[in-house]
């Protein structure tokens, strides 16, 4: 039995509307905020006597500043996993929520009701995000067999990949709730994914 521990990445200005209200991150490539410095180290510390054996990121800098406490903590390096990085939201990516309500007022009502059937423009569909971002977690898994793994990716990915884990398709995208800095953990074995926690935030709480 392999071991997942998924984690979403720190707060970051954006995802708290710093400057004009929360705004699609993407691709842009953003620090952690000083709360989501200290969001990071509490989850090191949640997970110092866990027997992980690798730890993987987005190329991002905000997931991989948010695995390096753990991985210092560990003595490992944070090994950069592409299949993970956040979903392309194309023209929407630096844009608030109402700035793209105004610019697109057909296809954000359909993103918020029925998210699977969206692509963004000159950007990826949940789909997309899905199959780049299960095979990854299934070639590291396969990697290191019944061992235990942290993989640290983005809202819309993790959104995608616990609904892939528990057998949903991508509408049910927003019945996902992935906070900052949550973990959430599956068991892999004989190709069946089990939860065992999902968005769980307790080490932020302490």
């Amino acid at each position: 039995m392999t071991r997942i521990i998924l984690v979403r990445h720190g707060q970051t200005e954006w995802n708290v509307g710093a400057g004009g209200g929360e705004r699609f991150r993407g691709r842009v490539d953003l620090s952690l905020d000083d709360a989501g410095l200290a969001q990071a180290h509490a989850l090191a510390k949640r997970l110092a006597d866990r027997p992980i054996v690798a730890v993987y990121s987005s190329p991002l800098q905000r997931a991989v500043e948010t695995a390096r406490p753990t991985a210092q903590q560990l003595g490992l390096p944070v090994q950069l996993l592409p299949g993970i990085i956040d979903i392309n939201y194309g023209d929407w990516q630096g844009l608030s929520h109402d700035e793209v309500a105004q610019a697109h007022p057909d296809l954000y009502p359909r993103w918020l009701e029925t998210p699977h059937r969206v692509k963004f423009p000159h950007g990826e569909s949940l789909r997309q995000v899905r199959l780049r971002g299960m095979a990854a977690l299934k070639e590291v898994a396969a990697r290191h067999d019944g061992r235990v793994i942290l993989l640290v990716a983005h809202q819309v990915v993790n959104k995608v990949l616990v609904c892939a884990m528990l057998g949903l398709d991508n509408s049910h995208f927003w019945r996902i709730q992935q906070d900052n800095a949550c973990l959430n953990v599956f068991e892999y074995r004989d190709g069946i994914f089990t939860a065992v926690l999902i968005n769980d935030t307790c080490h932020l709480h302490n």
